[in-house]
Protein backbone atom coordinates (compact mmCIF):
# COMPACT_ATOMS: atom_id res chain seq x y z
CA UNK A 1 0.00 0.00 0.00
CA UNK A 2 1.49 3.59 -0.86
CA UNK A 3 0.62 6.69 1.13
CA UNK A 4 0.90 8.91 -1.70
CA UNK A 5 0.35 9.48 -5.36
CA UNK A 6 3.53 10.87 -5.82
CA UNK A 7 4.67 7.67 -4.08
CA UNK A 8 2.93 5.81 -6.85
CA UNK A 9 3.82 7.72 -9.69
CA UNK A 10 7.47 7.11 -8.58
CA UNK A 11 7.33 3.22 -8.77
CA UNK A 12 5.25 3.48 -12.13
CA UNK A 13 8.12 5.77 -14.02
CA UNK A 14 10.40 2.94 -12.88
CA UNK A 15 8.20 0.22 -13.96
CA UNK A 16 9.38 -2.72 -15.93
CA UNK A 17 6.21 -5.39 -15.22
CA UNK A 18 5.49 -5.64 -18.72
CA UNK A 19 6.59 -5.39 -22.04
CA UNK A 20 5.34 -1.75 -22.73
CA UNK A 21 8.05 -0.39 -20.46
CA UNK A 22 10.10 -0.63 -23.89
CA UNK A 23 8.52 1.54 -26.29
CA UNK A 24 7.56 4.10 -23.65
CA UNK A 25 8.78 8.00 -23.69
CA UNK A 26 6.77 9.06 -20.50
CA UNK A 27 4.76 6.66 -18.15
CA UNK A 28 1.28 9.08 -17.94
CA UNK A 29 0.11 8.11 -14.22
CA UNK A 30 -2.97 10.94 -14.15
CA UNK A 31 -3.70 14.43 -13.66
CA UNK A 32 -6.30 16.63 -11.83
CA UNK A 33 -7.39 16.93 -8.18
CA UNK A 34 -7.69 14.05 -6.58
CA UNK A 35 -10.10 15.22 -3.47
CA UNK A 36 -12.92 16.15 -6.15
CA UNK A 37 -14.72 12.36 -5.97
CA UNK A 38 -15.11 12.17 -9.18
CA UNK A 39 -12.66 10.25 -11.03
CA UNK A 40 -11.94 9.48 -15.01
CA UNK A 41 -10.47 6.39 -16.14
CA UNK A 42 -9.77 5.67 -19.65
CA UNK A 43 -8.06 2.80 -21.46
CA UNK A 44 -4.30 4.03 -21.86
CA UNK A 45 -1.94 6.48 -23.60
CA UNK A 46 -2.11 7.52 -26.89
CA UNK A 47 0.75 9.15 -28.81
CA UNK A 48 0.32 12.71 -27.55
CA UNK A 49 0.12 11.34 -23.97
CA UNK A 50 2.97 9.50 -24.23
CA UNK A 51 4.74 12.27 -25.55
CA UNK A 52 4.01 14.64 -22.99
CA UNK A 53 3.37 12.33 -19.82
CA UNK A 54 -0.15 13.82 -19.43
CA UNK A 55 -3.92 11.60 -20.06
CA UNK A 56 -6.04 12.89 -22.46
CA UNK A 57 -4.23 15.69 -24.49
CA UNK A 58 -4.70 14.05 -27.73
CA UNK A 59 -7.62 14.44 -30.05
CA UNK A 60 -9.81 12.88 -27.73
CA UNK A 61 -8.61 14.48 -24.94
CA UNK A 62 -9.55 17.50 -26.74
CA UNK A 63 -12.65 16.58 -27.51
CA UNK A 64 -13.76 15.44 -23.92
CA UNK A 65 -12.28 19.02 -22.97
CA UNK A 66 -15.04 20.50 -25.14
CA UNK A 67 -18.00 18.83 -23.79
CA UNK A 68 -16.56 19.46 -20.25
CA UNK A 69 -16.61 23.26 -21.15
CA UNK A 70 -20.00 22.54 -22.69
CA UNK A 71 -21.23 21.26 -19.70
CA UNK A 72 -19.27 23.89 -17.31
CA UNK A 73 -17.10 20.82 -15.57
CA UNK A 74 -13.46 22.33 -15.24
CA UNK A 75 -10.95 19.44 -15.84
CA UNK A 76 -8.55 20.37 -13.51
CA UNK A 77 -11.31 19.34 -10.68
CA UNK A 78 -11.69 15.81 -12.05
CA UNK A 79 -9.04 13.20 -11.92
CA UNK A 80 -7.90 11.35 -14.86
CA UNK A 81 -5.76 8.61 -15.27
CA UNK A 82 -5.89 5.47 -17.53
CA UNK A 83 -6.18 1.71 -17.13
CA UNK A 84 -2.58 1.15 -18.45
CA UNK A 85 0.25 3.75 -17.58
CA UNK A 86 2.20 3.43 -20.79
CA UNK A 87 1.33 3.65 -24.72
CA UNK A 88 0.36 0.31 -26.39
CA UNK A 89 1.68 0.59 -29.75
CA UNK A 90 -0.14 1.72 -32.19
CA UNK A 91 -2.70 2.56 -29.89
CA UNK A 92 -4.01 -0.61 -29.76
CA UNK A 93 -6.00 -1.53 -26.83
CA UNK A 94 -4.20 -3.36 -23.74
CA UNK A 95 -3.59 -6.68 -23.38
CA UNK A 96 -4.82 -8.56 -20.55
CA UNK A 97 -1.37 -9.09 -19.20
CA UNK A 98 -0.33 -5.22 -19.62
CA UNK A 99 -3.80 -4.14 -17.96
CA UNK A 100 -2.87 -6.81 -15.12
CA UNK A 101 0.55 -5.09 -14.85
CA UNK A 102 -0.55 -1.81 -14.02
CA UNK A 103 -3.96 -2.95 -11.74
CA UNK A 104 -2.04 -2.52 -8.59
CA UNK A 105 -1.48 1.12 -9.48
CA UNK A 106 -4.96 2.24 -10.51
CA UNK A 107 -6.39 0.16 -7.27
CA UNK A 108 -4.04 2.00 -4.75
CA UNK A 109 -5.03 5.24 -6.87
CA UNK A 110 -8.75 5.00 -6.19
CA UNK A 111 -7.85 3.54 -2.87
CA UNK A 112 -5.96 7.33 -2.02
CA UNK A 113 -8.28 9.55 -4.05
CA UNK A 114 -11.58 7.88 -2.42
CA UNK A 115 -13.80 8.99 -5.43
CA UNK A 116 -17.64 8.77 -4.81
CA UNK A 117 -18.42 8.68 -8.74
CA UNK A 118 -15.60 6.93 -11.41
CA UNK A 119 -16.75 7.65 -14.82
CA UNK A 120 -14.93 4.97 -17.27
CA UNK A 121 -14.17 5.57 -20.69
CA UNK A 122 -14.84 2.81 -22.97
CA UNK A 123 -14.79 -1.31 -22.83
CA UNK A 124 -10.97 -1.83 -21.59
CA UNK A 125 -11.80 0.41 -18.18
CA UNK A 126 -14.86 -1.10 -17.85
CA UNK A 127 -14.00 -4.72 -18.38
CA UNK A 128 -11.34 -4.21 -16.43
CA UNK A 129 -12.91 -2.91 -13.82
CA UNK A 130 -16.32 -3.86 -13.46
CA UNK A 131 -15.99 -7.63 -15.02
CA UNK A 132 -15.70 -9.21 -18.49
CA UNK A 133 -19.55 -9.76 -18.01
CA UNK A 134 -20.00 -6.07 -18.93
CA UNK A 135 -20.30 -4.51 -22.59
CA UNK A 136 -20.20 -1.06 -23.40
CA UNK A 137 -23.14 -0.75 -25.48
CA UNK A 138 -24.84 -2.24 -23.17
CA UNK A 139 -23.69 -0.36 -20.03
CA UNK A 140 -23.33 2.54 -20.98
CA UNK A 141 -25.32 5.42 -19.55
CA UNK A 142 -26.32 3.59 -16.57
CA UNK A 143 -25.41 3.92 -12.97
CA UNK A 144 -23.61 0.85 -11.64
CA UNK A 145 -22.96 0.87 -7.48
CA UNK A 146 -20.29 -1.62 -6.02
CA UNK A 147 -18.53 -1.06 -2.72
CA UNK A 148 -19.92 2.86 -2.28
CA UNK A 149 -18.82 3.84 -5.31
CA UNK A 150 -21.18 5.00 -8.50
CA UNK A 151 -19.63 3.71 -11.42
CA UNK A 152 -20.91 5.56 -15.22
CA UNK A 153 -20.07 3.58 -18.09
CA UNK A 154 -20.01 5.75 -21.06
CA UNK A 155 -18.20 5.68 -24.77
CA UNK A 156 -14.29 6.53 -24.89
CA UNK A 157 -14.03 9.91 -26.73
CA UNK A 158 -11.45 7.98 -29.19
CA UNK A 159 -14.85 6.35 -30.09
CA UNK A 160 -16.79 9.32 -30.93
CA UNK A 161 -14.16 10.45 -33.66
CA UNK A 162 -14.56 7.42 -35.41
CA UNK A 163 -18.68 7.63 -34.75
CA UNK A 164 -19.89 11.08 -34.24
CA UNK A 165 -23.40 9.41 -33.67
CA UNK A 166 -22.35 8.61 -30.20
CA UNK A 167 -21.41 11.95 -29.12
CA UNK A 168 -25.01 12.08 -28.13
CA UNK A 169 -24.87 9.65 -25.72
CA UNK A 170 -21.65 10.89 -24.24
CA UNK A 171 -23.03 14.18 -23.82
CA UNK A 172 -26.04 12.82 -22.06
CA UNK A 173 -23.77 10.25 -20.00
CA UNK A 174 -21.60 13.54 -18.76
CA UNK A 175 -24.48 15.85 -17.84
CA UNK A 176 -26.29 12.87 -15.83
CA UNK A 177 -22.41 12.90 -14.22
CA UNK A 178 -22.77 16.49 -13.47
CA UNK A 179 -26.25 16.02 -12.18
CA UNK A 180 -25.39 13.19 -9.72
CA UNK A 181 -22.18 15.00 -8.71
CA UNK A 182 -24.04 17.95 -7.67
CA UNK A 183 -27.09 15.88 -5.95
CA UNK A 184 -24.32 13.19 -4.35
CA UNK A 185 -21.21 15.07 -3.45
CA UNK A 186 -23.47 18.55 -2.61
CA UNK A 187 -19.95 20.37 -4.03
CA UNK A 188 -19.95 23.21 -6.89
CA UNK A 189 -16.38 22.46 -7.29
CA UNK A 190 -16.70 21.03 -10.28
CA UNK A 191 -18.37 23.77 -11.84
CA UNK A 192 -17.10 27.08 -13.65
Amino acid sequence: MFETLEEINQVVKNCKKCKLCNTRKNTVFGTGNPNNGIMFIGEGPGADEDSIGEPFVGKAGKLMNQAFLGLGIKREEVYITNIVKCRPPNNRNPEKEEAFACMDYLRNQVILIKPKIIVLLGNVALKNILGEEYGITKARGKWIEKKGILYMPTFHPAALLRNENLKIDFWNDLKEVKAKADIFLNSNDIYK
